[in-house]
């Protein structure tokens, strides 16, 4: 190829210019087909925008020059040079993008917000692996210098936008040269479309390093829950990257290039870039928002919508154009319905409580699965506390005592007084929670083993309440008080039911016969009675080691409280008519334990554990 010919003494003429622009056509030279000019030296590059310029202030002129016989050839011919030069700038300015497009390095996705937006246990987001296996960047990228606007940055006023720069300043110097002559020349589409789908590629392999799918919302819906957990946290963490880093610096790349170009140019190379990255991003949340609704899903929709929430304000920062409408639009409709989610889910939660149809009894009487995970899911909405407060603004739909439905319990909200909504409908939960647990005691054929089971988990439920300040604040301590109320009724029940012929083995009534009080015992009539305690006493004890109370304080409580009635009962009984039996034959088949031995047989008690036959007695 041959050197540029020196500029004649006009500085631009048309011949020069078409011969510069000529010389670059890639249609017809090899050499320009291999080579770019913005990759020679830089006066090459220099010299060809000129030319440029001179092509198009000849097509403005009258008449390409005097000597001009034929106007409509030599437009004719403008007109074909300009073509060239369009076509030109054109692969320069894709290949000025493509070499300097790459996707963002490991170390700019990083939303420098996600530490201090993390949430605790259950919704804390997971690490990312794949992002850990690509080096960190060795570029430090340049700060670019571009055109000023009274209000091109005003977007970035939101402390969560980290904007990195994209591209060099030379690069981008370079691509906004290229553009106004594009755009001047009536080429602006050709530019727009260029620009995207260089852009876009970039976006898209930004997307891969972290990890969103192309996905529709078809496939989306067709997963399995736990499939979606996992991807629900990636989301998460990406959206916040894809919002606060990556579309604000690509925004912040069009308006460097093309601000000064012409009106909403840059805003337009901006929607064809991120537009379908965008759609794709939210379709996602977009998916959980409208799939079908169970109790599992509350606390990742509640991490779905916190996180949307969060973002929300730079999604409007990002994209606050005219053109980009539909994406805000959608990002607000969204948050919407992963509100109206989530009070669906919270009422599914309670008819699923409330209908819980288990009827076979719990092994021991000991705390129903029904209540850990009720409990355990009210502790986790309580963690909540501040979004559910705000998305949850009616009451529950409680039965009434007046009602007359046996199939829905009964709650009064004049009790109530001054608690939120969200207060209400934990109550409420606890309240259908015990009106399924008096259902499932019925299923008890032993009296006294169905007071043990509301019991326990009545003061299961009074453990966890005061084991999470948020609930027991919700809740509050005046019910909180009439549960604990309902679990000590419970444990008074259960003795009532389970020892009270024990201990009627153990009164006066029936043992003396007519005559002086001292010596009208009836000695056939005691030995009875002691035979009949003995068997009692020892099926109370096979059967209740086999009870279980989970809970060490409340077995403790409870075997102190039995032994309080039952030893210095059968230690006065034992006191008053051990001799009566001693004076006869074989008083070991009558007086078979001491009261040490009873003390010690309460121990076996609520252990959960089978145990011998026969009580071990001590020795003699």
């Amino acid at each position: 190829m041959e050197p540029p010919e020196s500029s004649n003494k006009d500085g631009h003429g048309y011949e020069s210019a078409e011969k510069i622009i000529l010389r670059w056509d890639s249609t017809t030279s090899e050499e320009a087909r291999e080579r770019m000019i913005f990759e020679t030296d830089r006066q090459e590059a220099d010299l060809y925008l000129q030319a440029v310029d001179e092509i198009q202030r000849s097509l403005s002129n009258a008449s390409i020059s005097s000597s001009s016989n034929n106007a409509a050839d030599e437009q004719s011919k403008v007109d074909t040079t300009i073509q060239i030069a369009m076509a030109r700038l054109e692969d320069e300015f894709r290949n000025i993008l493509i070499t300097h497009t790459s996707a963002l390095e490991t170390d700019s996705l990083v939303d420098p917000m996600s530490s201090s937006t993390s949430t605790p246990s259950l919704h804390e987001l997971e690490e990312d692996d794949s992002l850990s296996s690509h080096g960190n960047s060795s570029n430090h990228l340049l700060q670019l210098q571009h055109c000023e606007s009274s209000d091109s940055s005003s977007y970035r006023s939101t402390s969560s936008i980290r904007e990195v720069d994209l591209m060099p300043a030379e690069a981008i110097s370079d691509l906004q040269a290229i553009a106004m002559r594009m755009i001047s020349s009536g080429y602006l589409r050709e530019c727009i479309q260029v620009y995207g789908s260089v852009r876009k590629y970039a976006v898209d392999s930004s997307f891969r390093k972290l990890g969103i799918e192309k996905l529709s919302i078809g496939d989306i819906q067709r997963l399995e829950w736990e499939a979606l957990e996992s991807k629900i946290r990636r989301w998460i963490r990406a959206a916040k990257v894809c919002v606060r880093i990556l579309f604000a610096s690509e925004k912040k790349l069009c308006e460097q290039i093309f601000e000064c170009v012409g009106t909403d140019i840059d805003d337009a190379c901006f929607m064809e870039t991120v537009k379908g990255p965008a759609i794709q991003l939210f379709n996602f949340a977009e998916a959980i928002s409208i799939s079908r609704r169970s109790p599992e899903k509350l606390f990742k929709i509640l991490d779905l919508h916190d996180a949307l929430m969060d973002l929300l304000p730079d999604i409007e920062a990002v994209f606050n154009s005219k053109s980009s409408d539909s994406i805000r639009v959608q990002a607000a409709e969204i948050l919407s319905r992963l509100a109206e989610a989530v009070r669906g889910i919270l009422s599914e939660f309670e008819n699923a409580v409330l209908r819980e149809p288990s009827r076979v009894p719990v092994p021991g009487g000991t705390i129903h699965p029904l209540t850990r995970y009720v409990m355990n899911y009210i502790s986790l909405i309580s963690d909540y506390k501040q979004t559910l407060i705000e998305l949850i603004m009616s009451k529950p739909s409680t039965g009434s005592r007046y009602s007359g439905d046996p199939s829905t319990p009964d709650m009064e909200f004049a009790e109530l007084e001054g608690k939120t909504p969200l207060a209400l409908h934990l109550i409420w939960i606890i309240v259908i929670l015990q009106f399924n647990l008096d259902g499932k005691s019925k299923h008890y054929r032993d009296a006294s083993l169905a007071h043990l089971f509301i019991m326990n988990n009545v003061h299961y439920i009074v453990q966890k309440v005061k084991g999470s300040p948020e609930l027991r604040e919700m809740i509050g301590d005046d019910y909180l008080r009439k549960l604990t109320g309902k679990f000590r009724q419970a444990a008074t029940s259960y003795q009532r039911a389970a020892w009270v012929r024990v201990l009627y083995c153990l009164r006066d009534e029936g043992l003396h016969v007519s005559g002086g009080f001292s010596s009208g015992v009836s000695k056939s009539a005691l030995r009875e009675r002691f035979k009949t305690f003995n068997a009692l006493f020892e099926e109370v004890h096979r059967t209740q080691a086999t009870w279980l109370i989970p809970d060490a304080q409340l077995r403790e409580e409870l075997r102190i409280s039995m032994s309080e009635k039952l030893i210095p009962a059968y230690r006065s009984f034992l006191g008053r008519f051990r001799s009566h039996i001693e004076s006869g034959k074989h008083p070991e088949n009558y007086i078979k334990y001491s009261v040490e031995d009873l003390e010690t047989a309460v121990l076996d008690f609520f252990e959960g554990n089978p145990v011998s036959q026969h009580l071990r007695r001590r020795s003699q």
